[in-house]
């Protein structure tokens, strides 16, 4: 059965029950609670739960302010606003002032298509993790999601989490065995490439090395939960054993994850590199799926991408 739990709702359960034992998280929200999915939580801990309204600056600089008391914040809200609205107060309030804010960017990506460009955030991985000490993980299904959100509330960082709208398929079976923290994770195993992907694009980069073993292709994936800080050794690896790289990322083609990942590649082992993601232009609107399939971000459209990729490499 495919699954029907969002990895928004995932976050919420995780941090009600979490919540629930530890009187120290709070959640701070900008008239999110809907997309958010925060019902329960705000019902059943009402005092751990704060309402500023479409305010999503004073909601970074109200959270910073209660963590400076010690209190465990989570700022909730699409990310759309929070990486650009309240840029200035995630810079001043929680990097620079040295306060542990947990920034849960939500319906992050082409999640809100159809919304049009105002609510695509395809640049908050290149900025926010041009931040000094600021963590940034996106995580590809329910249980990688359950992973992170526990893991967030046991360490006092700052941190910067996205995550899709609508349910994506599991690529683990349990919460335990998704997520160490700065450590990719190898979905699939291969020795004639490597695709490195992050968040929910995870499902679609094992629908193209599917189809890529289907011709006998064999391609290893790369599930880089956390973008920073970046397991350089996994990256280095695939490098040198699979001698061709493909990033896939819902995210612009600059900055992200292919831009770290040509970091790593270009300074100690260069290879031939592809970096799939939004092209350089203001992006089409649509469904989340109708504008991954427009940029050629859907298994078979990168599948044919990591071909091209591999008659380079060969030619």
């Amino acid at each position: 059965m495919s699954n029907t739990i969002p990895n928004r709702k995932a976050f919420t359960r995780t941090l009600t029950v979490l919540a629930q034992k530890d009187p120290s998280i709070f959640v701070v929200t900008s008239d999110a609670r809907g997309s958010v999915t925060l019902d329960e939580f705000a019902q059943l801990l009402p005092n751990q739960f704060v309402e500023v309204g479409i305010a999503e600056q004073n909601e970074v600089g109200i959270a910073a302010g209660m963590a400076t008391f010690g209190k465990k914040v989570f700022v909730c809200a699409p990310a759309c606003f929070l990486s650009t609205r309240s840029l200035e107060q995630v810079k001043v309030d929680v990097i620079y002032s040295g306060n542990p804010v947990r920034v849960i960017g939500i319906s992050g990506g082409v999640s809100y298509g159809a919304l049009g460009f105002s609510h695509q955030s395809l640049h908050d991985f290149a900025v926010m993790r041009t931040f000094p000490n600021m963590v940034v993980i996106a995580p590809s299904d329910r249980f990688q999601t359950e992973a992170v959100t526990r893991w967030l509330a046991e360490h006092d960082v700052p941190a910067y989490v996205r995550m899709g709208r609508s349910a994506v398929p599991d690529i683990y079976t349990t919460a335990d065995e998704s997520f160490r923290f700065g450590k990719a994770n190898m979905v699939r195993p291969g020795s004639d490439g490597t695709i490195i992907t992050t968040g929910e694009m995870v499902a679609h980069a094992v629908d193209a090395a599917m189809l890529l073993a289907g011709q006998g292709i064999q391609v290893r994936v790369l599930d880089m939960h956390t973008i920073k800080p970046i397991d350089r050794e996994a990256i280095l690896l695939a490098a040198k054993e699979t001698g061709v790289i493909l990033t896939l990322e819902e995210h612009s083609i600059f900055g992200g994850l292919g831009a770290a990942v040509a970091e790593i590649t270009g300074q100690d082992y260069p290879v031939p590199l592809d970096i799939v993601g939004i092209a350089d232009e203001i992006p089409v609107e649509g469904s989340a799926y109708d504008v991954l399939h427009h940029y050629g971000m859907t298994g078979p459209s990168v599948a044919q991408r990591m071909m091209k990729l591999l008659r380079k490499r060969h030619s």
